[in-house]
């Protein structure tokens, strides 16, 4: 349980030895860089899902690319609907022993009809984010038909989306940005003859309340958030858009701008609310947009990309992908997805990895809100799934690739949220469950709302906050700081203390169980989804508690709630294998029996992953009847559900088969032209979980044991990565020819050893801060 703790390992000496060079030539270089960092198409956006996504990780659009009508729908990461509000049902209490007695006996569909009368979230739905509006910028006289030369693309190492086409010998192009360090997106209008450049800008938006009106040179949306059911909207909001023509004019025209005449525009775009954290909406939206335009003011675009191009690479090129090329590379982007399934094209793979890196440095940074169900990106006042946070699985799944794709810094929201949901979560211990610590059900919204929602079927899981928390540790793994453990020690007991009051004992085996509780969102074919001790939920436990008690032992802190913890932890229920040689998904082996066999979630899974607990090598056994499990469920489901099946599969160390999966999440059934990921419809999640599955396919690390390409597909013979990251410290550089590895690179910031294990051997490492170590093949014959 104490692998992680580097220091208290004997040294074994640094094992370091020259290898073949990691280094590629220039012109190949070039090519893998050209085709794992640039999306481009031959065509305008005609759908949403067909638009570019640009975002500072606060503000962000979508940029269609048209000809004679550009538009950017945009997005603020706090114009959510509603204001804040106390979910829990004043009922909840009273009810909850008799709930649990009628699941311990059996009759869950009594259970769930009496769960959905008096134990849920009142409103029985969470707040929805919702969407600013859009800016028009219509161009008059430039007529589609006419355009030749025509190509729009997004730059995801500069962060720029990009539109080009010439019309009667006159180039026009546009440029966009969502700058990170002015906080402003700026927009740029050129033409390769003077006086070229006329538009006419206009805000329209979805939401009930708004106005338009021109200020000068700036023209400005304001208004009110929709109302969360009966909850009232409390939140201000305004977008302002400042015109800076070079030659030309400006004037207002009604409720828009127009300008005529002008060698060049740069348009500086500003979007705030009055949201300042989960209960206090007394922020100042216009005095927040105003001073952001007037700082920007005096930066050309040039300035303004070069700055956000700087912040921006400092996070993306910590990591590099290269897994060969093929002639499909040369395509444009819809056709590569297209074609992906009966093509090869390892560069797109190398591309959807990096995609979803620069997506979660947009969507995500220190400071904003974490990547919700959409990132940022929303069109709809009422998205799919409210576009809340959905924690049973997918907020969860925004962050897998964050740590070993070395962008720790954009998890820092993640760990925000956590902090802000125990708070609300203890009233929601305390009122539904008359326990300590705290709780959050499987979702949450901007309100940081924790009562179960949707109905019993669905919101009756106590777990998310717990899942959560292992996200706070796993910070810690892979930087260890003792200042942010002590920041986080009170919200890893309080989860623990929440379910050391509410576990129940299961008078046939004697073990601690959850009760009530169900496994997301499949239902077992009894009755209901409701039931007691479902196996994801002792998996979540073992790491919380595990977990909690390593924290502990490093700060010392609390013994007599680690006796409590250790003691609870013995007499969890252990996993069990079915009939059908299948990990069991409830207590009791009903997995033939379930509502759907070849459900989306695969909740019991947990354990293979994202969780160490099953291991082909150390827990045989269980890791068969994963596999087992994943044979019944299939390869083929949602976005976000394949790429867990990937990781999974790589996890059993079979990379052809993740491989193949791979292939399925990036053709055009599960990747939209823009390669947002296809839930059907868009969810976010599916292009983090598959970048990943990609990290899993060639690094894995648990504690000190790094393992080497450990599921490497025959369809990447060749490759080179850089930049991963795993626990502890360390940075890890690879290459490898025909299958095999030709030379690792480990640094790390914290000394101590490491196992490396590479095709069944072992070699020993002492880190050191500083040094380099180089392994080969060789070092493993």
């Amino acid at each position: 349980m104490r692998d992680w703790a580097f220091d208290r390992r004997g040294a074994m000496g640094l094992f370091a030895v020259a290898g073949a060079a990691l280094a590629v030539p220039r012109a190949r270089a070039k090519r893998a860089a050209a085709a794992a960092n640039l999306l481009w198409y031959e065509q305008p956006a005609k759908e949403w899902t067909e638009a570019l996504p640009i975002g500072n990780g606060r503000i962000g659009a979508m940029v269609f690319g048209g000809i004679g009508e550009e538009r950017l729908q945009l997005n603020e990461d706090t114009l959510w609907a509603g204001s804040p509000y106390d979910p829990v049902n004043p009922a909840a209490k009273a009810a909850l022993p008799e709930v649990r007695r009628l699941i311990f006996e059996g009759r869950f569909a009594e259970a769930e009809k009496l769960a959905n009368e008096k134990l849920m979230a009142t409103p029985l739905r969470q707040a929805a984010y919702q969407t600013i509006g859009s800016l028009g910028i219509a161009m008059p006289g430039l007529d589609a038909a006419r355009a030749t030369g025509y190509r729009r693309s997004l730059d995801l190492d500069a962060a720029l989306a990009e539109t080009v086409f010439a019309i009667d010998g006159v180039t026009h192009r546009r440029r966009v940005i969502a700058s990170p360090v002015d906080q402003v997106i700026a927009v740029e209008l050129g033409a390769s003859r003077p006086g070229a450049v006329s538009c006419r800008l206009s805000f329209t938006s979805p939401e009930k309340k708004w106005t338009v009106r021109a200020e000068g040179n700036a023209l400005v949306l304001s208004g009110q958030n929709d109302p969360h059911g009966a909850i009232a909207g409390a939140l201000r909001f305004e977008a302002r858009v400042e015109v800076e023509a070079r030659g030309g004019r400006v004037r207002a025209e009604g409720d828009a701008l127009v300008v005529e005449g002008a060698d060049g525009v740069t348009l500086r775009i500003a979007m705030a609310t009055s949201y300042k954290r989960y209960d206090d909406v007394s922020g100042d939206p216009v005095a927040i947009t105003t001073r952001q335009i007037a700082a920007a003011r005096g930066k050309g675009f040039a300035a303004l990309a070069a700055a956000t191009a700087a912040e921006h690479r400092r996070l993306f090129r910590r990591v590099t992908l290269d897994l060969g090329s093929t002639p499909a590379a040369a395509l444009p982007t819809d056709r590569r997805i297209r074609e992906s399934e009966s093509s090869d094209d390892p560069a797109l793979a190398a591309l959807y990895f990096q995609y979803a890196r620069y997506l979660l440095i947009c969507a995500s940074r220190p400071g904003t809100q974490a990547a919700n169900l959409q990132g940022i990106w929303n069109d709809k006042p009422s998205p799919p799934w409210g576009s809340k946070y959905t924690i049973n699985i997918n907020t969860e799944m925004n962050y897998w690739p964050a740590h070993t794709t070395n962008l720790a810094e954009c998890a820092e929201p993640l760990v925000q949220l956590v902090r802000e949901i125990a708070e609300t979560g203890a009233k929601t211990a305390r009122d539904m469950y008359g326990a300590r610590g705290w709780v959050c059900h499987h979702n949450t919204d901007l309100w940081r709302a924790t009562a179960p929602i949707d109905g019993a079927k669905y919101g009756l899981w106590p777990m998310g906050g717990a899942w959560l928390c292992t996200h706070l540790w796993e910070r810690y793994e892979y930087a260890p700081d003792r200042a942010y453990l002590e920041s986080i020690w009170p919200i890893l007991a309080g989860a623990c203390r929440f379910f050391l009051d509410t576990l129940q004992v299961d008078t046939a085996t004697g073990h601690l169980v959850t009760n009530p509780s169900l496994s997301p969102e499949n239902g077992h074919g009894h009755g209901s989804s409701l039931i007691f001790a479902p196996t994801m939920d002792s998996q979540i436990l073992r790491d919380l508690f595990d977990q909690t008690i390593a924290a502990a032992g490093v700060l010392g802190r609390d013994a007599a709630l680690v006796r409590e913890i250790e003691a609870a932890g013995g007499k969890l229920p252990p996993m069990r294998v079915g009939r059908q040689g299948q990990l069991q998904e409830w207590p009791f082996d009903w997995d033939g029996d379930a509502e759907d066999v070849h459900h989306r979630h695969v909740s019991h899974l947990y354990g293979l992953y994202p969780s160490h607990q099953i291991d082909p090598e150390r827990t045989p056994e269980l890791a068969a009847a994963a596999k087992r499990s994943l044979e019944i469920r299939g390869d083929k489901a949602t976005g976000w559900a394949t790429a867990w099946r990937i990781n999974l599969w790589a996890r059993l160390r079979d990379g052809d088969h993740a491989h193949g999966i791979l292939k399925f999440l990036l053709g055009p059934e599960r990747t939209y032209p823009n390669m947002f990921d296809a839930h059907p419809p868009f969810q976010i999640d599916g292009n983090f979980g598959g970048a990943a599955g990609i990290v899993e396919m060639l690094v894995q690390n648990r504690g000190a044991r790094i393992d080497l390409l450990p599921a490497l597909p025959g369809a990447w013979p060749e490759g080179r990565v850089s930049g991963l990251r795993t626990r502890g410290g360390c940075t890890i550089d690879l290459a490898w020819r025909d299958g095999k590895l030709e030379q690792a690179r480990l640094r790390g910031t914290l000394a101590g050893t490491r196992e490396v294990h590479l095709g069944g051997k072992v070699r020993s490492v002492r880190i050191v801060p500083g040094r380099e170590v180089r392994l080969s093949a060789r070092d493993f014959a």
